[in-house]
């Protein structure tokens, strides 16, 4: 009965949210926080206007690409994810990991060398969190915030939760890959042509995307030609647009592109081979883990993985969105995103526990 009351409100909410459009109106401000020395990560806060805010801080975490803004806050009415979750009360975060987005570059990123390391590892992404997290917990005077990771973001914030359970009061994973051995498409254009089984030395500390290389993916993913059937025009249009935004070198290349630093491909080839950077047994938290079945980044393999090892959370939701790609959260509601916000806002609701909320891979949305 709880779940069925908080489904109800979160569909009332996302209809009034939409019907209301252009009129609806949200406060944002946009700080930096010092995470190490020389390192200032961006952050925006987004909260509902003329409403009183009591729901859990939520922090939104981008993937390997570009950074939050063109993820969970496009300049397209009706599709920023962040006002979707500030519209039933809560203040939502969103941050930039440094060389992502809007925080600094480390320096690494002004290297073009070859040879040089891949940039940004999960264990400094943490960090950055972990820095965000403390001030959103002093800003908002609450103890707990929700994370909701994207892709590598998933594995970010799924490896601060294993360390910080007492800070997290909801963990959201969205397309987000485990350190499970099994096939893995994107892993065939990182590995080392000599020693298929390594990933490729040769990478560097980033690479670019122009325009066509930031939605080369999404574009992979989605069926047939005609690509406005299944994401708003305007929403790839912005996406583009703020994505190289975010680098203030995007301009001086021809085609323009923005820099993305590498090691999250590095670390998520290994992963895809088996190594774990993160145990889901030491997930204390509320846990949920949705799938697009259109997704090349996770892989079926991960859900089975994690249902597996995700023992000791005290709530835990696996969910299935079929034929919805890795972005779902930014296509039209009828192909994934509106299934995914439905959830989501349930979950985030469900402040205690429920019998009844734990769906343990029974939860598929067709």
């Amino acid at each position: 009965m709880r779940r069925l009351i908080l489904m109800i409100l979160a569909i009332t909410a996302i209809q009034g949210l939409w019907a209301a459009g252009d009129a609806a109106a949200f406060f944002r401000a946009d700080a930096w926080v010092d995470s190490e020395p020389g390192i200032r990560i961006f952050v925006r806060e987004i909260r509902a206007s003329m409403k009183e805010e009591v729901g859990t801080p939520v922090l939104l975490v981008h993937g390997g690409g570009p950074g939050s803004l063109p993820n969970f806050d496009p300049t397209v009415p009706n599709y920023s994810l962040a006002e979707d979750i500030a519209s039933v009360g809560h203040i939502v975060y969103m941050m930039d990991v440094r060389g992502f987005g809007n925080s600094t570059k480390p320096a690494a990123l002004d290297s073009t060398d070859a040879k040089a390391p891949p940039a940004v590892s999960s264990d400094e992404a943490v960090k950055d969190i972990s820095a965000v997290v403390d001030w959103i917990l002093r800003r908002s005077r609450e103890s707990k915030a929700a994370l909701v990771g994207l892709g590598a973001g998933g594995n970010w914030a799924a490896q601060y939760a294993t360390k910080n359970s007492g800070k997290v009061s909801h963990l959201v994973l969205l397309n987000a890959m485990y350190g499970v051995k099994a096939p893995w498409k994107p892993g065939k254009a990182f590995a080392d042509p000599r020693s298929p089984g390594v990933f490729n030395p040769g990478a560097g500390a980033f690479f670019l995307a122009d325009a066509r290389g930031l939605m080369a993916d999404w574009d992979g993913e989605i069926p047939g030609g005609d690509k406005s059937q299944w994401r708003d025009p305007r929403v790839a249009v912005a996406y583009v647009k703020l994505a190289l935004a975010g680098d203030a070198t995007a301009n001086t290349r021809t085609p323009p592109g923005v820099r993305i630093p590498s090691a999250f491909r590095k670390e998520h080839f290994e992963m895809s081979q088996g190594k774990k950077f993160w145990d889901a047994k030491e997930i204390l938290v509320p846990t949920l883990y949705v799938r697009g079945t259109l997704d090349d980044w996770s892989r079926p393999e991960d859900l089975k993985a994690l249902h597996a090892d995700l023992v000791n959370a005290p709530q835990k939701q696996f969910v299935v969105i079929h034929d919805a790609t890795h972005f779902l959260h930014l296509d039209r509601p009828e192909k994934g995103r509106a299934a995914f916000i439905q959830e989501l806002l349930v979950f985030l609701g469900n402040r205690q526990p429920a019998k009844e909320a734990q769906r343990e891979g029974k939860s598929a949305v067709k």
